[in-house]
């Protein structure tokens, strides 16, 4: 077995009237991600951990924000196929660990349902997957309620 490690990171603007998708689920919130896709800031970033472990690129080479095909499209959707690209490369997932930056809302009462629908997309036990909310104590453009950053760390292994 080899065991292959991949980082993943994504930002997104946030802005008024928008829906707020994170770790696969809605919540509610003032402002929402400005994307072409429904802006999950944390697939994307799971999604790049993965990739980037299996080395396989990013997430814009398969998933390009220039395609009509991924306008507004579920990330779920691109995680589901992200998996399945590293599953062609015989690997499989040990664990995912993620941190989400961002001042509000407050995601800590979302991250159990999050993990959840991760795992369940993933096809994988809750346990392997982990997140972790942080602020930057009112720092810089996520202090100013400006955007979000994802970061995630992938384990897999390849048989």
């Amino acid at each position: 077995m080899k065991i292959r490690i991949g980082h993943g990171i994504d930002f997104h603007r946030l802005e008024e009237g928008l829906p707020f998708w994170l770790g696969g689920i809605a919540i509610p919130s003032d402002k929402g991600c400005v994307a072409h896709s429904d802006g999950d800031a944390l697939i994307h970033a799971i999604c790049d951990s993965l990739l980037g472990a299996a080395g396989l690129r990013d997430i814009g080479f398969y998933f390009p924000d220039t395609s009509s095909e991924y306008k507004n499209i579920d990330s779920k959707v691109l995680l589901k196929k992200t998996h399945d690209l590293i599953k062609e490369k015989g690997c499989g997932i040990e664990n995912i660990d993620c941190v989400v930056c961002l001042e509000k809302p407050k995601i800590s009462p979302h991250i159990p349902e999050m993990i959840k629908t991760i795992a369940s997309v993933l096809s994988t036990d809750r346990e392997n997957i982990s997140i972790k909310a942080t602020t930057t104590e009112k720092l810089g453009f996520i202090g100013r309620e400006e955007g979000i950053a994802a970061f995630a760390t992938a384990l897999i292994s390849k048989h």
